[in-house]
C-alpha cells in the first residue's frame, strides 16, 4: 500500500466521521453542566470517496471517453434495535447507475461493504456484499437496492457511570472546576471514543478506484 493511498484512506475515514460525534448542550440553571445526548445506536453513513464508483472500458485509462458505467449509492436508511444486550442496526440503500453504451441487455455487479468502526479508528467488523444492476436493451439507467446489518455490544457502547456523572454534574459559579469543560479532559475523551461506534456503508473500491474518486 502506497503512502498516498494510506493518506487518502485516512482522509476518507476522518471526513466520513466528522459529523458522527456526540453532541451536547450547555444548560444554565442553578449551576452549569453539560447534558450529553447519547444512544447505544451507532451513527450510520457513507465514508467520503466511497459513495460512487466509476468503471472504465480499458483499465488504466481514466479519460471521460473511456467511462463505461458509473454508479452512486444514495438513500441510506437505518433501523436500530437497542432493546437487548446486543444492539442491531440494519441498513438499506439504493444504487443508481448509468452506462455509456446502451446496446444490448447487460448485468453489472458492484461490491459494497458494511463495517463497524469504534472510536473513529478501529475496524471491529467488516462484511462485503454485492448489488446487481440490470440494464435492458437500449436502457441507459438502472437501479437496485442493497442491505446489510451489524451488531454492537450495548455495554461497550455505553459510558461508565462515573464518566456520565462527571459530564452531566451541575457546577455552580465559583467552584474550582466550574470553568473546566469535562469533555476536554483526556480520560473523558478516551471513554467517549471507546463507547462511540459507527456503521459505515460504501462501495468496495480497489486502490485505483479510490484514488480516482479522491483526486478527480
Amino acid at each position: 500500500m502506497t503512502a498516498r493511498f494510506r493518506l487518502i484512506s485516512a482522509l476518507a475515514v476522518a471526513a466520513a466521521l466528522a459529523g458522527c460525534r456526540s453532541s451536547g448542550d450547555i444548560i444554565i440553571d442553578e449551576g452549569v453542566g453539560i447534558q450529553a445526548f447519547r444512544t447505544a445506536c451507532p451513527a450510520v453513513g457513507i465514508p467520503d470517496y466511497t459513495g460512487d464508483i466509476t468503471m472504465f472500458r480499458t483499465p488504466g485509462d481514466t479519460s471521460a471517453t473511456n467511462v463505461d458505467v458509473v454508479a452512486a449509492m444514495t438513500n441510506v436508511r437505518s433501523q436500530c434495535n437497542d432493546s437487548g444486550e446486543k444492539v442491531y442496526t440494519s441498513v438499506t440503500f439504493d444504487v443508481l447507475a448509468k452506462r455509456t453504451d446502451v446496446r444490448g441487455a447487460r448485468q453489472v455487479t458492484v461490491p459494497y461493504f458494511v463495517t463497524v468502526l469504534r472510536g473513529g479508528r478501529a475496524v471491529i467488523t467488516k462484511r462485503v456484499g454485492q448489488v446487481t444492476l440490470n440494464f435492458a436493451d437500449g436502457q441507459e439507467r438502472a437501479q437496485a437496492s442493497g442491505q446489510g446489518g451489524a451488531f454492537v455490544d450495548k455495554a461497550e457502547a455505553s459510558l461508565p457511570s462515573e464518566i456520565r456523572e462527571r459530564i452531566t454534574r451541575k457546577r455552580r459559579a465559583g467552584e474550582e472546576d466550574a470553568a473546566v469543560d469535562p469533555l476536554s479532559q483526556p480520560d473523558v475523551k478516551a471513554a467517549i471514543a471507546r463507547a462511540t461506534f459507527e456503521v459505515l456503508v460504501g462501495f468496495q473500491l480497489n486502490q485505483d478506484q479510490l484514488t480516482y474518486n479522491a483526486t478527480r
